[in-house]
């Protein structure tokens, strides 16, 4: 057993692609190894800006020696049959073996050297790699049958053991030398085998684990922000990009004017960021400190003195444009760049931002006009409507599209507008996913859902449904926000009809899944028809849940599926009047009895919306629905008897019914 070490050393690969490049590499090269009959103990993966490299552990020297079998045709078969089994095999007819009439191959395969697998699969690996983006360079670009790279490719190495494995691709060809840092190590470095690769290159500035790199970068940036008092904000999106940009990191400290810390801490810390890769960093009382945290890729000389001053120069122009944006923003009320609205463009079909305003303005007022959202002042809601798109045209949200929404409150409160109506559209977009915040406040909630269910209506309204994997307008995240805000705020309305209800039922399940609800119960709820009362059917769907968890439920559940499996079979779909014509037997009777008592209360439970009270009167069917089917004969030769009972077990179900369809309900 030995190990073999892969490198693919190229020009600078995007941050955002090494991860996933890295994995791939992996599992496209354990695939091919698969073919030959290989698996590796283990693969340890690396990456870096320059380089992807794995070390595939305990491969044997050569491959085991295989035997097959392949059943072929009878031999009383055409002529054409066994000729093309004799193709597929490779033999001849005199090597295959006749057992009772039918022709069988033994195809016996020889091992073969590792080396040579290696030398078909590593090529075959590169050609077939799965880059998001990739290119062609040099004279053979010329051709589309050339190969294709993240960036160019500019050398392999490829060791069994000690050994090179022989292979070239593009005219690139495999050996033991690699390249260390670009500015701290010079000439070629030679790698023995895959127990000195990580070693040789640490030596020379190169540290080829990517978590080991991204471990640093979080320690030493720690290190040098506690050294001035602060504390780094948690990024780790940020630690892989820094990791994924550096081959040797080195995080440093610099700080940034003060006075910058007059334009919203929003707006800094995307500046920081997004636009330069910066840590930001926060005082010991927890507010945005004016200083980040740059990570540079070599050890400089002075300490990182003069690489911490460029990154301040550059910082403080990016700052400047935000004061900038931020200052002159603010000399512009909302209301006037609200009127810029009607330039854009909503849908083609749906008129203009400025349109769907509207629509919005008015659904708020009238969800705070008839109570729907409570202790909602509709003048509020209705000013915080109006406004809540107006920062979509300022500068600052045209250079941080992110902040649409937070930008407007900042505007609104920086103006004297009311808190509540300030704070209604910085959050009115909220939630924008599971596990964000859901708007309590009453305007808030009220601007929020206005907004979530014009464009779920407006979009199904031309027929703009999501389809597959295929949703452009965000519809399914606007039905999980318009759910969570319903639920969280004992909102009572009827939130869609039709296919949009439907939709919602959808949505519905896969938010309550989380929570532990099963989705057939919601089914079974919804199958009733008529339910656009969000908070009544999750009360409903919660009781239902915990009384079939309880014997008397699943009892209640079999006996209900046997009554109405007999009626599919006898055909009978609505409930005949129960006329007794015969003295009935006890069981009967008791049944008779038991529904008699259960329907209303069951019914009156559901219209007080009492629905643990319903399932308990359910509960009380149980008994007599089981000693019904112990000792009474459904299908009695006797007419008036079968019609009677059918009768009786289709009052049954629609007793149930009345609660929710048990039909839908598995197990």
């Amino acid at each position: 057993m030995t190990d073999f070490l892969l490198e693919l050393r190229c020009e600078e690969i995007p941050a955002r692609m090494q991860l996933k490049a890295s994995d791939d590499l992996a599992r496209l090269f354990t695939e091919e190894l698969a073919k030959a009959g290989l698996k590796p103990a283990s693969i340890d993966s690396f990456v870096t800006p320059r380089r992807l490299a794995l070390i595939a552990r305990d491969l044997p020297l050569e491959t085991a020696a295989v035997s097959e079998e392949f059943k072929g045709p009878r031999n009383s078969a055409p002529a054409q049959a066994l000729e093309g089994f004799l193709r597929k095999t490779g033999l001849t007819q005199d090597q295959l073996e006749d057992r009772d009439g039918v022709w069988f191959a033994v195809v016996n395969k020889p091992g073969r050297a590792t080396t040579d697998v290696l030398a078909e699969a590593v090529p075959a690996v590169i050609r077939a790699f799965p880059w998001p983006k990739s290119m062609r360079w040099g004279a053979a670009s010329a051709t589309t049958e050339s190969l294709r790279w993240v960036r160019p490719l500019q050398g392999i190495i490829a060791l069994l053991g000690g050994e090179i494995v022989p292979l070239s691709i593009e005219g690139i060809e495999a050996g033991r030398e690699t390249v260390g840092h670009r500015f701290h190590s010079t000439g070629a470095i030679r790698i023995d085998g895959a127990d000195d690769y990580a070693d040789k290159l640490r030596a020379a500035y190169v540290i080829v684990s990517h978590q080991e790199r991204q471990a640093i970068i979080e320690a030493k940036a720690g290190e040098a922000a506690a050294a001035k008092g602060y504390s780094v904000i948690e990024d780790k999106g940020l630690v892989a990009e820094n990791a994924g940009l550096t081959e040797w990191p080195v995080p440093l400290l610099g700080d940034f004017d003060p006075e910058f810390l007059e334009v919203p801490p929003e707006v800094i810390q995307l500046t920081l960021r997004i636009n330069q890769k910066y840590f930001v960093l926060r005082d010991a009382a927890g507010k945005l400190a004016p200083a980040f945290i740059c990570t540079a890729n070599i050890e400089a000389k002075d300490g990182g003195v003069a690489i911490v001053a460029g990154n301040r120069k550059v910082l403080a122009a990016r700052l400047s444009d935000a004061r900038f944006f931020w200052q002159q923003d603010r000399k512009t009320p909302l209301a006037e760049q609200a009127k810029k609205l009607g330039r854009i463009t909503f849908h083609e079909k749906l008129g203009t931002v400025a349109d769907k305003v509207e629509r919005v303005a008015k659904l708020a007022e009238w969800l705070a006009r008839e109570g729907i959202v409570p202790n909602c002042d509709p003048a509020l809601a209705r000013q915080a409507a109006e406004l809540c798109k107006a920062d979509l045209v300022t500068e600052m949200v045209g250079e941080f599209p992110e902040l649409q929404g937070v930008m407007g409150g900042y505007y609104a409160r920086a103006e004297g507008l009311p808190d509540a109506v300030a704070d209604a559209i910085r959050d009115h977009y909220k939630p924008v996913g599971q596990g964000d915040d859901v708007p309590t406040a009453p305007v808030t909630v009220a601007v929020s859902l206005a907004d979530k269910l014009d464009t779920l209506r407006s979009f199904f309204g031309i027929d703009e449904k999501p389809t597959g994997s295929r949703d452009p307008f965000a519809l399914r995240r606007a039905a999980l926000g318009v759910i969570q805000i319903v639920t969280a705020n004992g909102l009572r309305m009827p939130v869609a009809e039709g296919d949009l209800l439907d939709f919602f039922a959808d949505r519905l399940k896969v938010q309550q899944k989380e929570a532990g609800v099963r989705h057939d119960l919601i089914d079974a709820v919804f199958a009733l028809g008529g339910e656009d009362d969000l908070v009544r059917l999750l009360a409903r769907v919660k009781a239902l849940q915990s009384f079939v968890a309880t014997d008397d439920g699943a009892n209640l559940l079999a006996g209900y599926k046997r009554a109405a499996n007999i009626l599919k079979k006898e055909g009978v779909e609505q409930a005949e009047a129960i006329s007794l014509s015969y003295e009935p037997e006890k069981a009967e009777a008791d049944l008779i009895a038991a529904l008699d008592a259960a329907e209303p209360q069951a019914a009156q439970a559901v219209a007080a919306e009492e629905f643990e009270g319903a399932m308990a009167a359910l509960a009380t069917l149980r008994a007599p629905i089981d000693a019904f089917f112990e000792t009474v004969t459904v299908n009695d030769a006797d007419p008036a008897k079968r019609t009677t009972r059918l009768a009786l077990l289709a009052r049954v179900r629609d007793a149930v019914h009345n609660v929710a369809d048990f039909s839908k309900i598995t197990g």
